[in-house]
Formats: C-alpha cells, structure tokens, sequence
C-alpha cells in the first residue's frame, strides 16, 4: 500500500522580507550613528596617580574673584593678568615653535565652566591640544 502526499512542500523561500528588514536596520543605524557623535572638544585629562606622554609648555591659569564675580587669567603663572581677548594672541606667540603644541589649564573650583570651555575653544580653532589640570585625590 502506497501512501502518497496529497500536500507537496514547496523549498522555495521568498527573501523580499528578509532585505526590507535589513535595509530598514542600515537606516535605522546610519541615522543613530551620526547622533552619537557630538561635536565634542578632545581633552587629555591626566590621571592623579599616573603621568601623561604629553608635556604641557603653555600653561593659562583662570582664578575667580567671588566678591566682584570677575576673572583674572594668567599665562605661565605670571602675576600680572592677560586680558582675555589677549590669550590667543598669547598662546600662538608662545606655541608656534611647537612641534606638538599643548597647554595646560588651570582652573579655580569656583570657575564656571563657561569661561574653561571658552580657553578649550581657543584651543581648538588653533588645533592645539589641552590638558585640564587637576589635583590629586
């Protein structure tokens, strides 16, 4: 006695599904990936324990007057203050010589991290690098 199948499996597979699938996910990660990715400032923090390879030349120290709420900035722990229209000036001065140019910033605690980013931008638009100074723990 011979049983036959009344119903025949088709092996064929339709794949259409599969790449929508795959193109919506390429979208879908494309789109992700350039919000991941801020136009962010690269800062070399060094490490309290540790040293860093690269040695600062330049230093800008911002010390914050509470009582008067003002700034007084100091290139290479000068006394007398820099006017901060006068920091870029300052720093191309000192660091055009440089083969890797770095500075290194000094911040009071109290200093609003408006006026450190202000001293990370002259950075940038110069491609210098910067160190953020900090103290160990």
């Amino acid at each position: 006695m011979a049983i036959k199948r009344t119903v025949k499996v088709d092996p064929s597979f339709s794949m259409s599904s599969m790449t929508d699938l795959v193109f919506l996910l390429l979208i879908f990660f494309l789109v992700t990936s350039t919000l991941v990715n801020p136009n962010a400032l690269k800062l070399l923090l060094p490490k309290s324990t540790g040293q860093i390879s690269a040695k600062a030349t330049v230093s800008v120290s911002i010390k914050h007057y509470r009582e008067n709420d003002t700034f007084s900035y100091h290139i290479n722990g000068d006394q007398m203050p820099v006017r901060f229209d006068e920091i870029e000036d300052e720093l191309i001065t000192l660091l055009q010589n440089e083969e890797d140019p770095t500075f290194s910033i000094y911040a009071d605690e109290t200093v609003p991290i408006k006026e450190v980013v202000q001293i990370m931008n002259i950075a940038k638009r110069n491609h210098y690098k910067v160190i953020m100074a900090t103290s160990p723990e």
